[in-house]
């Protein structure tokens, strides 16, 4: 007899599922606080064999700030904590916990490990970009971006480690570590040559590195260039354009008094500029008559006589010229 009860009490609790025999549901599994780039998110699974419907209330506490209502009855697995409070300190210790309900049933809490945020959280990977410049490569790092702060506020000793390889020969890498700029020149490299480069930054409070960039290729070329110059003719004509600006702005008025005048010529100026002249000396050239100009005809005659030297001219008339009589004979 008390066989058959205990078989029927275990198959009637694996039919409940998240029910257990005391009525009572069971706890969510695998209740953890997780950061990345510095948020706080508690996240669980489900009670083994839990039917639908259930819905999940969740708390945060600190030392200082003690249990703090977060997610309440929220379906899906996840509570953002970050998104509901500006209270959360970077360098805060926190314990979160999660209970499930179905109805008017409700589970005990299930809690999670204390963290640290600046020691645990997980640092995202820097972007990195790449300037070719003859046999050099520039590299130029971005650091990810914080929902809490900005990476430099939270750690104030942070470096970067660089390691680049040529395009194809992973296993031979090279490495710079320890590096405090953002801006790195590497000029050990071989001309005509493609380099593939990845990141990861360091610090001393974070248990481990951040994950590490997508690694980036750039080939080096063998003429050095001169990108400074592009960016010093960028700013000549940028300060003129200033310039331009600033006068006209400053002189404004001026410029608008002298292309639209507003002051008028008096009137008695305008009837003086309009009226016709009275100047006797150009009443007297308007109004005189031109001159009559008094010609004769001239005629000019050729004449074949010689002229002596000494004598007059005598005057032009007719003249004949006696021709010898020529007598044609029979020779």
């Amino acid at each position: 007899m008390s066989a058959t009860l205990c078989a029927f009490i275990l198959t009637f609790s694996t039919l409940c599922g998240s029910r257990v025999v005391s009525g009572v549901l069971s706890q969510p599994r695998n209740v953890r606080l997780t950061s990345y780039n510095m948020n706080l998110v508690l996240r669980w699974d489900p009670p083994e064999g839990a039917a639908s419907g259930l819905v999940y209330t969740t708390e945060y506490s600190s030392p200082r700030s003690g249990s703090v209502k977060a997610c309440v009855n929220i379906s899906h697995c996840e509570c953002d904590i970050t998104a509901l409070t500006k209270f959360i300190s970077q360098y805060g210790t926190y314990l979160g916990q999660v209970r499930a309900q179905l109805g008017a049933e409700i589970s005990d809490w299930a809690k999670s490990d204390l963290i640290t945020l600046d020691k645990y959280t997980t640092i995202g990977s820097p972007n990195v970009s790449l300037l070719s410049n003859g046999a050099s490569i520039e590299v130029s790092i971005k650091d990810p971006a914080f929902t809490l702060s900005t990476l430099r506020n939270v750690y104030h000793y942070a470096t970067y480690n660089i390691t680049y390889w040529k395009d194809g020969q992973e296993g031979k890498v090279q490495s710079l570590s320890g590096v405090k700029q953002n801006r790195v020149v590497l000029s050990d490299l071989e001309v005509w040559t493609k380099y593939c480069i990845q990141v990861q930054i360091y610090t001393l409070r974070s248990a481990s590195p951040s994950e590490a960039s997508t690694p980036v290729c750039e080939s080096t070329t063998i003429r050095e260039e001169v990108p400074w110059v592009a960016a010093l003719v960028t700013f000549v004509i940028l300060a003129v354009v200033v310039t331009l600006v600033v006068v006209a702005v400053v002189y404004r008025k001026n410029i608008s008094h002298f292309l639209c005048p507003k002051d008028a010529l008096p009137q008695h100026f305008k009837e003086y500029l309009l009226a016709p002249p009275n100047s006797s000396n150009y009443i007297a050239m308007w109004n005189s008559q031109p001159p009559k100009e008094i010609y004769d005809p001239v005629s000019i005659i050729a004449d074949d006589s010689t002229v002596d030297e000494g004598r007059p001219l005598k005057a032009a008339g007719p003249s004949c010229s006696k021709q010898p009589d020529v007598t044609s004979g029979e020779t």
